[in-house]
């Protein structure tokens, strides 16, 4: 050996003792990388095939496992209601509620009413009893009962639907409901009609009804309307809807007939808020069907 070699001898030996431990620890970084690497190729092929399968949409992130989704969809709700706020008359109001929906929380929605009037019939016994104290009191009293009512109206108004549940209510049997709140502008039919002692109740008439009814034509005025309600699914194209809402509007206070003791007239009214608050049960009905989802929740 040449006097070259036994001096790189030494330095050779050293080298290809630091070379086994690097080679090693290089063999262990690479098996650590390539499971992890190969880990997140899954998971993105996986995003990406459920993006497709999903047509490019991406679901809420907010609320995960929906039953039932909104998205994009026509919702048409035949309602039937109440108008409980009103002390002196019958109210049923009858409606439809259209909506589109943006996403799962946002929609537009339009309401559109109709209250039927129920004349004589419609009167609550409490007009009656103060139609009758105020007479017996003064048979000449000029006393009358304001009996105001919805006729009609439309609303028109932004749905956001922030809460989305689910409740367990027999067994295994789980209901998927919704609760949103409206807010928007509308416009109402309401009818100012008044009630009197009836002049055959004044002549001693047997059985006569205490009541006459001297209607009036509805008057339309703007209104705010402000609401809630609740959606439980009852399948993934019908819904069964409990809405609850105040239209509120500026109007005239009541007329109870009474004169202006100065002028003999009768007194000027003030204009005031006044409000319809109904309440409705429907059954909502959304196309187009909802696409299929990818896995059963």
């Amino acid at each position: 050996m040449t006097p070259a070699g036994r001096l790189l001898q030494p330095l050779a030996r050293s080298l290809s003792a630091l070379a086994i431990p690097a080679l090693a620890l290089s063999a262990l970084a690479l098996g650590a990388t390539l499971p992890a690497s190969a880990e997140a190729k899954e998971s993105n092929a996986a995003e990406e095939a459920l993006a497709e399968f999903n047509g490019k949409q991406v679901l809420p992130q907010a609320i995960e496992n929906r039953f039932f989704l909104k998205g994009n969809r026509f919702e048409i709700a035949p309602t039937f209601g109440y108008v409980p706020s009103n002390s002196f008359v019958d109210n049923p109001v009858g409606g439809v509620h259209l909506a589109y929906h943006f996403s799962e929380q946002v929609a537009v929605e339009g309401a559109f009413l109709y209250a039927p009037a129920l004349g004589n019939a419609g009167v609550k016994n409490l007009a009656k009893t103060l139609l009758d104290i105020a007479y017996q009191g003064d048979p000449n009293t000029t006393f009358q009962q304001p009996l105001d009512s919805l006729q009609g109206g439309a609303a028109f108004s932004l749905r956001y639907a922030p809460v989305y549940g689910k409740i367990n209510l027999i067994g295994e049997g789980v209901m998927n409901f919704d609760v949103y709140g409206t807010a928007g502008l509308g416009l109402l039919l309401v009818r100012k009609d008044v009630a009197v002692v009836s002049e055959d109740y004044k002549s001693g008439v047997e059985g006569a009804d205490p009541v006459s009814l001297i209607p009036s034509d509805p008057v339309a005025t703007p209104a705010l309307n402000l609401g809630v309600g609740l959606n439980f699914f009852l399948s993934q194209s019908i819904a069964l809807k409990l809405d609850a809402r105040t239209l509120a509007y500026i109007g005239k206070e009541a007329d109870y007939g009474n004169i202006d003791p100065q002028t003999g007239q009768p007194e000027a009214l003030d204009s005031e808020i006044q409000s319809q608050f109904i309440t409705s049960a429907g059954v909502s009905i959304f196309i187009p069907r909802m696409k299929s989802r990818a896995f059963n929740f």
